[in-house]
């Protein structure tokens, strides 16, 4: 839980800060947020949580990390707004690094919400289907529809008639960042798979969710 916290946190107040462009051989330039480099691994820590521990213990530590986002992001709002001594002259950079819009924080709070739940509950649904074989197919499907519904609230609500993305270009931004929070699932499956295994034998568990009641609404 704490690291996982510490990661969506992270991503999400460091991450925006900083717009990035890199030349990719066979791609060209891509330009995007920083960020989009580090908060596809919390969507992993989501997958190692409801494989091993199921998706009520999962449950809980997404509302965890979303109440922590949201206070953060107020948190934020409110010391970006507090007005700055005559002497502090560092009012505009701190304003960029931290000055989201409002706009911006509650459509990546509405995403996360939406796109973790969902990775956790395909994940769940997966392990009862394949009756826990095949891990890999569930931790890169679970992540593929999770990151698919973050991405897909997320640039739309968040940028769409902002001047900040063009509209004609908002499909394109979310369709990259999609397919680059996926490759990250992927690259990553060779050490989701041991951190999965000793967690299950250190543990002494393998839930399966069988009888779980998915409500996402119910904090227990």
């Amino acid at each position: 839980m704490a690291a996982f916290v510490t990661v969506l946190i992270a991503s999400n107040l460091i991450g925006p800060a900083k717009i990035s462009q890199i030349e990719v051989p066979l791609f060209g330039i891509l330009t995007f947020g920083a960020g989009v480099l580090f908060f596809p691994i919390s969507f992993i820590f989501g997958d190692i949580l409801t494989e091993v521990y199921g998706y009520a213990a999962s449950r809980r530590v997404i509302w965890t990390g979303f109440l922590a986002l949201a206070f953060v992001s107020f948190m934020a709002w409110m010391i970006v707004a507090l007005p700055p001594a005559p002497y502090w002259q560092n009012q505009d950079a701190y304003e960029i690094a931290f000055g989201s819009a409002w706009r911006v924080s509650l459509a990546g709070v509405i995403a996360f919400a939406a796109g973790e739940f969902a990775n956790s509950f395909v994940l769940a649904k997966m392990k009862i289907m394949t009756k826990g074989k095949y891990l890999w197919s569930r931790t890169i499907g679970s992540t593929f529809v999770g990151e698919a519904i973050d991405s897909l609230l997320f640039y739309p609500l968040a940028f769409y008639n902002s001047g900040v993305i063009p509209n004609d270009k908002l499909i394109l931004v979310m369709v990259a960042q999609f397919f680059a929070k996926t490759l990250v699932e992927v690259l990553f499956t060779p050490l989701i798979y041991k951190i999965i295994t000793f967690l299950k034998e250190k543990e002494n568990m393998d839930y399966f969710d069988a009888n779980t009641n998915f409500n996402p609404f119910i904090f227990k």
